[in-house]
């Protein structure tokens, strides 16, 4: 039962590495070098259509993390109806009325599944000594490669950060998450990683 116990450790060492890799990265970024219009001090935060649960969750939770940065952040949702996000006329209408200086959009662009390949050399039975690592030729049990294939999902998401003054893009991120659970889970890792990126660039407070 030995291959089999190790067997069971080269999975589990699999799941390890998948589960730290849980997080969000940021996988290009752009920003506007040209910007002078300074620090943002009111965001309108609009992420996907803003009419589901999931969508409005996530809006609370980035402003929550904005507002932590001393941003006044509003939610999309209590601000941009459904019927003003079909066109710009009245989505600019509706930015303009919040009195915000900036609005951030964020989109989910689609969830892929990708698989992963693991080995790991155990020990076990021989078939020869060069097949097992010398295993047999020197009287001690040969290693013997494990594989474990093994699926996980990647949700890439696009984050668009404008001067509402001027409808002028001051940065573009796209996003990736390994195993995303649930909005409510993953948002505030993700809002925090944006957070840090808008500081790096100055459009948001410096913090302490």
């Amino acid at each position: 039962h030995l291959m089999s116990m190790f067997r069971t450790l080269a999975i589990a060492a699999a799941a390890l590495l998948l589960a730290a890799c849980q997080t969000t990265s940021i996988k290009s970024a752009w920003y506007d070098t040209n910007y002078k219009g300074g620090m943002l001090r009111k965001v309108v935060v609009v992420a996907s259509d803003g009419t589901t649960a999931d969508s409005r969750v996530f809006e609370d939770i980035m402003v929550q993390k904005l507002t932590a940065a001393g941003v006044q952040a509003i939610p999309g949702y209590s601000t941009v109806p459904p019927d003003a996000r079909q066109g710009e006329g009245p989505f600019s209408a509706a930015i303009s009325a919040t009195g915000a200086d900036g609005v951030l959009m964020i989109r989910l662009l689609r969830v892929d599944t990708k698989t992963q390949v693991s080995t790991m050399m155990v020990p076990g039975a021989g078939w020869g000594p060069y097949g097992g690592f010398y295993g047999g030729f020197y009287g001690g049990p040969g290693f013997y490669p494990v594989t474990d294939v093994s699926q996980y999902d990647v949700a890439t998401v696009e984050t668009n950060l404008y001067d509402a003054r001027t409808r002028r893009l001051i940065w573009a991120g796209t996003t990736e998450t390994i195993n995303p659970s649930n909005v409510a889970k993953e948002a505030p890792g993700f809002a925090d990683l944006l957070v840090t990126q808008f500081r790096a660039r100055g459009l948001v407070p410096a913090g302490k």
